[in-house]
């Protein structure tokens, strides 16, 4: 699976995603764009977004996303607090 980052999440997280092809968005070119237009060029490319940014469901139509967006929800976004949780999706 193709995974995205968003610039929100920290990079290293990405080592917990075993098994799958997972950049960040400075990794994929995409740095500065917003919502909108970083999911156009993300849906291009990638199956997932992952983010930590809650606001998204609400500035995007859910219904009509061409890509799954994954919101992280934690009580911060350093890594040492992500970190414990591994991910597999399968």
């Amino acid at each position: 699976m193709k995974l995205l980052l968003d610039e929100c999440v920290p990079g290293r997280l990405k080592r917990d995603f075993i098994g799958h092809n997972i950049l960040t968005i400075d990794e994929a070119g995409f740095k500065g764009l917003k919502n909108g237009k970083l999911i156009d060029a993300a849906e291009q490319i990638f199956e997932v977004l992952i983010t930590v940014d809650k606001n998204i469901r609400h500035q995007q139509n859910r219904d009509k996303l061409p890509i799954a967006i994954i919101i992280l929800s934690a009580k911060s976004n350093r890594f040492r607090k992500q970190a414990r949780r591994s991910f597999n999706f399968t």
